[in-house]
């Protein structure tokens, strides 16, 4: 497996909290989370959340950002648990049951909030994965779950596709060689043809 590299413009290395001088998105918490990816490659090889949060103050980052981080992947986690419940139990017998399951062929409505959460070029990008069928129905609820979660609005397209890697990595699942090559790619430096 490589590792992935995210490079932040401009900043240098002694000025990186995690030490690697790959991080390219600058919002406190993706740092950490981007931290937590690349050294752990599996939620499950992943430490407790107390442990966790003891490791990434040694490394360097602060209490809030930690706190902020650590929150949002214990909903990750809970979200993740949950579709791995409805994955796993017998079939449905309520409507409760039945509206929890989705159709891989239904049609996703976004609400006005979400909409306004996640902007065009989100919602394009979330569209674009789950026709190129790489973004299951059940993994999208929690990307969008995961991204109402974060504070900023917009959420601009680098944010989301760090959400996206770390839905992947919850459930112990590296995306395919393409995805990962798409959910790396600076779409600022591609030119058009």
């Amino acid at each position: 497996m490589s590792e992935l590299e995210f490079e932040l413009p401009g900043q240098e290395p002694e000025n990186d909290p995690t030490g690697s001088g790959f991080l390219r998105y600058i919002e406190s918490m993706f740092e950490v989370l981007v931290y937590v990816y690349e050294n752990y490659w599996r939620g499950d090889a992943c430490p407790e959340l107390p442990r966790l949060e003891r490791k990434l103050s040694a490394v360097g980052f602060e209490v809030d950002e930690i706190r902020e981080a650590l929150h949002w992947l214990d909903g990750l986690n809970l979200a993740a648990q949950g579709t791995q419940w409805l994955a796993n139990k017998a079939p449905p017998t309520t409507c409760a049951d039945f509206m929890a399951l989705q159709s891989p062929d239904s049609l996703r409505a976004y609400s006005v909030a979400e909409q306004d959460s996640l902007g065009a070029s989100c919602l394009g990008f979330i569209s674009f994965l789950e026709s190129a069928g790489v973004l299951p129905p059940s993994m999208r609820e929690i990307v969008i779950d995961r991204a109402m979660a974060v504070t900023e609005e917009p959420v601009s397209l680098d944010d989301l596709k760090i959400i996206i890697l770390m839905v992947y990595w919850s459930f112990g699942q590296e995306p395919d060689a393409l995805v990962l090559d798409e959910l790396c790619d600076d779409a600022q430096e591609r030119i058009a043809h």
